[in-house]
């Protein structure tokens, strides 16, 4: 397939420009265990796209192809409007990688590891010791600048980590599990790093571990399994795919809580609670629905709650030997 059927997205003036990152059909495999089976994806600039799945998925082997770490097996694929096949200086000059991994070297400062990256990047002397102190004190690094990085805390290795991948300015940065290990008030900061970046316009694909992760900082999120993707949409897309949503309605007068159950229809009662549950996916269309049948009727409830299931219940439902519900049709 020619590069040019790559997709692309549509700017204001309607020409098409590169997404940040697409593929189209990529595939790799290792021996017989086929990892990534024609992977379809389109990243918007200044953005955040998280990749989930159970390990062994594919997620690291999708990153380590698109940062050109490995070559693929058949698809192709764009970064930055670069083809990773053809160009893959250009597609590294673009580009930042945070593996699971720290590149930190803990026998040197934090300093010391901004100096050697400005080095790797061909940094004047000059101009590396001004990029590295200010993303030290970005990172809230200073105090520690001039200290081994072994000393270092999880959280403090994983800012040092990002500062180093922000050396050479790119415009797409890959996190591979990036709070992977850190405790809860290092995961917030990261994700107040996560979203300065991307207010910065900086692309930002994101693999995870942690569901909430994905949805709290994700634009779009794709479930990866067996080689696939499940299912691709916003965190709200995707939670509407699986069953079990519902609206409870919370009565005080028994006489309302039985002509609402008579007004309404396939509602689960509970006569000692005087609640109500009805089956739905939350959209405002049977909100609408729910809320006009009982104005018709004359009823009030006293309280009404929105359950919809969370990305753990989507995790569960679209990867293998997991919940038995079946999703409806994956949003593309």
């Amino acid at each position: 397939m020619p590069s040019s059927d790559i997709p692309t997205s549509r700017p204001g003036n309607g020409r098409p420009s590169p997404a940040a990152i697409a593929t189209v059909g990529l595939r790799k495999s290792y021996g017989d265990k086929t990892v990534l089976d024609g992977i379809d994806l389109h990243i918007p600039a200044g953005s955040v796209f998280a990749l989930l799945g159970p390990n062994g998925a594919g997620k690291t082997t999708a990153v380590k192809i698109l940062s050109t770490l490995i070559t693929a097996d058949g698809g192709q694929s764009q970064v930055a409007g670069h083809d990773i096949a053809t160009s893959p200086d250009k597609v590294r000059a673009a580009i930042g990688v945070t593996g699971q991994f720290s590149a930190v070297d803990g026998l040197i400062t934090g300093e010391e590891n901004m100096l050697l990256m400005a080095d790797l990047h061909h940094l004047s002397k000059r101009e590396g010791r001004r990029v590295s102190a200010e993303l030290l004190e970005r990172f809230d690094l200073v105090d520690a600048a001039g200290k081994p990085a072994q000393s270092y805390s999880g959280g403090m290795k994983r800012r040092l980590d990002i500062a180093m991948t922000l050396v050479g300015n790119p415009r797409i940065i890959f996190l591979d599990e990036p709070t992977t290990g850190l405790d809860p008030r290092s995961r917030h900061n990261m994700w107040g790093i996560i979203r300065e970046l991307v207010s910065d316009g900086v692309t930002v694909f994101l693999t995870t571990q942690y569901l909430d992760e994905a949805d709290e900082l994700a634009d779009r999120i794709a479930v990866l399994d067996n080689g696939k993707i499940a299912a691709e949409g916003t965190a709200d897309e995707l939670k509407r795919l699986i069953p079990g949503g519902h609206v409870r309605l919370r009565f005080s007068d028994p006489a309302a809580y039985r002509s609402a159950a008579s007004a309404l229809h396939d509602v689960a009662r509970d006569d000692e609670a005087l609640t109500l549950q009805i089956p739905s996916d939350g959209s405002q269309r049977e909100l609408r629905f729910i809320l006009d049948r009982l104005d018709s009727a004359g009823i009030e409830a006293d309280e009404l709650t929105v359950h919809t299931p969370d990305l753990d219940d989507v995790f569960f439902a679209l990867t293998s030997g997991s919940s038995s519900a079946q999703p409806k049709e994956a949003v593309r």
